[in-house]
């Protein structure tokens, strides 16, 4: 029997080799083909008597990514529609259709044949679940393990909530899927995920290996008299273990995550019945949170419009591909050494300019230290640290960009400090190369008035840390061309980050809507709300951090520096308000600029941190905690977010609802759960959205006022992702 992604080969000792090669795929994903061949695939071998036991590995370099989540994006929407005809027959089909996999791997699991699992690198979600389906686990060093599924909304769903908890220690199991964490080699043989580790190319014979020392093809919990690794649910044990482990939930999530929370039932309630039922109440819980807005937005939002992102969605289709072999970047500071070290760590070469030699040396000292970092965590080995810092070149020297691709400008938010590099690069450049200014505010347009080619001329904005941070946003100036356009995408692609493409304007968009939050915080201080109570509303609402630390991290003299370029810029228009006197206080009169200084609205001293107690010196003593409603500080910092978003699409600088939301989660850390900040709008509905806006500006001010655009959609009941769905093919052209 021939198959589309497997091919099936039994050696002379019976032993069944399977091989996972998904054609023109450049990773093994879960589609419905799969699952019909591998449900297939398990009766062949089961059924044959020839076969000893059976091996499956991947023809590719990894082993797999998981489900294709398209798959489960489409049977959502049949549901759907489904479900206003025929809610019983609709929550059915979702049901079955969502535990399809549940019931393929336990019957590889069942089938009376050993499997082992020979796993080579990446090996995720549905992969991983495979994985652990098979009787034995055997896999090389490069192994990154993981069920990562809780971060799109959703949770494992084929058995690994139930499989995990009975293979390893608790505390670790319950961080492994709770967390979504990645698992290298040394992890996973530690938690017996695992039960072997070897060399890429002695994989499948290592597994071959095991099956003839033999390998038991009954697992433990389906044996009579089996018991938990970890004890009962209801014993001393599981009476010190569970309540704590439901507290660290509510710590880390606050309960916004239906995937986590219905991960954590499943798991309890599972771990008390055999394997069979427990894989039923599984299942039930994870059709229950396929189900939720919170799912839905996240799977649309944190994978279908980020794979889209990824391939480009927005690059122009008239370009030609542009392979990047030289950058050069203006100014070795943090930001500089940061784009320096991801651009060598892609394999292009770099040039790293400052005002002097020692800065520049410091730059790229950055990169050493970060690979210095991954060598000791067993990340990277010394020769890959050697050939990084080779490709790094720092120098004062201007005439060293005569052969860049590409010069992204990363000095200091002055004007007067960007005209002069600008100038000083295009003096050299080919004709050809790009310019890229790195600014987080300065319209792109007026920075162009410095360049003589302003076509060859656009904004990449990085976040900081550059190294961890997934995000760039690409600004268009009113005359960057096409060809611009292309050649920022292509090295964003290169370096293995997510693009977003905005419009001209001050603070663009992510920048914009970051400043509205911490605008928001301070002014909830002038509102005399305590501090602590402030952070835990942002917490608790879902973003990382509270806005006042958040100010601390983007720094408070650079926020003051943007209020005061705003000021300037807008003149008599400009309004001023608690803001402006609690920045100038704290950087003028105070100099506490936030975490760069050591002090802002916290202290700090080394990693810790604890809220200054003189803010009250600058805020005035607040009013009891009990007299302000939590829920409703969680809305104001949340709405004014969306809303600041809203009036960004209305002007254009935002054109594609994708990049909105994608933007907000990977920028700024908009609350995950809700998709993104227009996700958040169309799940709560326009006209309520509206509502809760006109209450607060009543209560609150004027700058929660809706805009035109938001009131019209109200008005017609209209969302964000119906009135303007992301068309195939898109190009930034179209959008601008």
């Amino acid at each position: 029997m021939s198959y589309k992604n497997f091919t099936l080969e039994t050696d002379g000792d019976g032993i069944a080799v399977i091989t996972w090669d998904m054609p023109e795929k450049s990773l093994n994903v879960i589609d419905l083909t799969v699952m019909d061949e591998l449900d297939a695939i398990i009766d062949q071998v089961a059924q044959d008597d020839t076969v000893t036991g059976a091996v499956i590995h991947s023809g590719k370099s990894a082993f797999s990514g998981g489900a294709d989540l398209t798959m489960m994006e489409g049977l959502l929407k049949d549901f759907h529609v489904k479900r206003g005809a025929d809610p019983e027959g609709a929550a059915k089909m979702l049901y079955e259709g969502s535990r399809r996999l549940t019931l393929i791997y336990r019957k590889l699991e069942t089938c009376g044949k050993p499997f082992v699992a020979a796993i080579a690198g990446t090996c995720m979600g549905g992969g991983t679940e495979l994985a652990l389906a098979c009787h034995a686990r055997v896999a090389d060093e490069g192994l990154k393990m993981g069920l990562p599924e809780v971060k799109v909304g959703l949770f494992p769903g084929a058995g690994g909530t139930q499989r995990v908890m009975r293979m390893t220690d608790g505390q670790q199991g319950m961080q492994f899927l709770l967390q979504g964490r990645t698992l290298r080699a040394p992890q996973a043989l530690q938690m017996k995920l695992v039960n072997e580790v070897t060399g890429t190319r002695k994989l499948v014979g290592a597994a071959k290996k095991l099956l003839k020392s033999g390998v038991d093809p009954v697992k433990d919990w389906d044996k009579k008299g089996y018991k938990l690794p970890n004890g009962k649910i209801y014993s001393p044990a599981g009476f010190q273990f569970w309540p704590a482990a439901n507290a660290i939930y509510r710590r880390e999530t606050y309960d916004n995550y239906p995937g986590a929370r219905y991960l954590l039932s499943a798991v309890v309630e599972g771990l008390q019945l055999p394997m069979d039922l427990a894989l039923q109440v599984e299942s039930r819980y994870f059709a229950k949170v396929l189900q939720t807005p919170e799912a839905a937005n996240m799977i649309r939002s944190l994978f279908v419009s980020m794979q889209e992102l990824n391939k480009l969605a927005r690059r122009p289709v008239d370009q030609r591909p542009n392979k990047i072999k030289k950058v050069g970047i203006l100014g070795a500071g943090f930001m500089g050494a940061g784009i320096a070290y991801v651009s060598a760590n892609a394999g292009i070469d770099v040039v790293l300019i400052d005002r002097d030699q020692e800065a520049a040396d410091k730059g790229k000292a950055h990169s050493d230290e970060l690979m210095s970092k991954a060598i000791k965590r067993g990340r990277a080995i010394e020769d890959q640290k050697n050939k990084l810092l080779a490709r790094i070149t720092p120098t004062t020297d201007y005439e060293a960009l005569a052969d860049c691709d590409l010069v992204i400008e990363a000095v200091f938010e002055d004007r007067e400090i960007k005209r002069t590099v600008t100038q000083a690069a295009e003096a050299v450049m080919k004709s050809r190369a790009i310019f890229a200014s790195n600014t987080s505010t300065l319209p792109i347009t007026s920075l162009a008035q410095a360049s003589k080619r302003p076509k060859n001329f656009v904004g990449i904005h990085f976040f900081s840390p550059v190294d961890k941070m997934m995000l760039v946003e690409v600004i268009l100036g009113k005359r960057t061309s096409d060809r611009a356009l292309a050649m920022a995408l292509d090295y964003i692609k290169a370096i293995k980050k997510t693009p977003i493409v905005v419009n001209d304007s001050r603070g663009f968009y992510t920048s914009r809507v970051v400043m509205t939050y911490i605008r928001e915080g301070l002014m909830m201080l002038g509102d005399g709300v305590p501090a602590a109570m402030i952070e835990n509303a942002g917490k608790m609402a879902g973003m990382p951090v509270g806005p006042l630390s958040l100010g601390d991290e983007v720094a408070l003299d650079l926020a003051w520096k943007i209020v005061s370029a705003t000021r300037k810029d807008l003149g008599v228009k400009y309004v001023e308000g608690p803001l402006d006197n609690i920045l100038e206080d704290m950087v003028v009169k105070r100099e506490r600029f936030g975490r760069k200084n050591g002090k802002g609205f916290y202290d700090y001293k080394g990693k810790d941190k604890k809220l200054w107690p003189g803010l009250t010196d600058v805020t005035g003593q607040p009013k009891p905690a009990d007299s302000f409603n939590i829920e409703e500080l969680k809305q104001r910092l949340l709405v004014m977010q969306a809303l600041e978003t809203a009036r960004i699409f209305e002007e254009q600088c935002l054109t594609d609802v994708r990049e909105a939301d994608v933007g907000s989660i990977l920028g700024f850390g908009f609350a995950p759960y809700t998709g993104g900040t227009l996700s958040y709008i169309d799940m709560m509905g326009t006209p309520a959205f509206v509502d809760i806006c006109k209450k607060f500006t009543r209560k609150w001010g004027p700058r929660f006022k809706p805009n035109k655009l938001l009131r019209d959609m109200a008005k017609a009941n209209e969302t964000f992702y119906g009135k303007f769905p992301p068309k195939a093919g898109d190009t930034a052209k179209e959008a601008a």
